[in-house]
């Protein structure tokens, strides 16, 4: 079984393939198929390569692939840990509500390891014994 953000991934790119190529669309609607198999098929090829890393296209090309053939043989479900690489955007808002919770983080911090220093026990003078400059001699 795979991440769901995994399947999400390969759905979309799936979808967005299928509304820009009327041939592609007939086949990934082909009965039989699904996207729980679709992914099982792409680990079982990137297990079956021996290598661990793949460009988006690459995988890509393998899920088209499950689509297109119809004799693919049996497809294993496979369970195993799935990287998917992505960049999260974020708006300004986000963005200026995570630099106020840094330099609130960052503050708290400081004044934190402030304390400690002040709580710290100051060491005791050493009395020295004998005369002392303002004593009566």
């Amino acid at each position: 079984m795979v991440s769901d953000y995994f399947k999400e991934t390969i759905k979309k790119y799936l979808d967005a393939r299928s509304q820009e190529d009327a041939l592609f669309a007939e086949t990934y609607s082909k009965e039989g198929k699904s996207l729980d198999e679709c992914c099982n098929y792409i680990l079982q090829q990137v297990k079956a390569s021996g290598r661990n890393g793949f460009t988006d296209d690459e995988i890509f090309g393998i899920a088209v692939h499950y689509y297109d053939e119809d004799d693919l043989g049996k497809i294993a479900d496979l369970k195993c840990q799935v990287v998917v690489n992505h960049e999260i955007e974020l708006s300004e808002e986000e963005k200026t509500e995570l630099r106020e919770k840094a330099k609130d983080d960052f503050y708290k911090q400081m004044l934190e390891e402030q304390r400690a220093i002040n709580r710290k026990p100051k060491t005791k003078k050493q009395e020295v014994s004998g005369p002392s400059l303002f004593s009566d001699l």
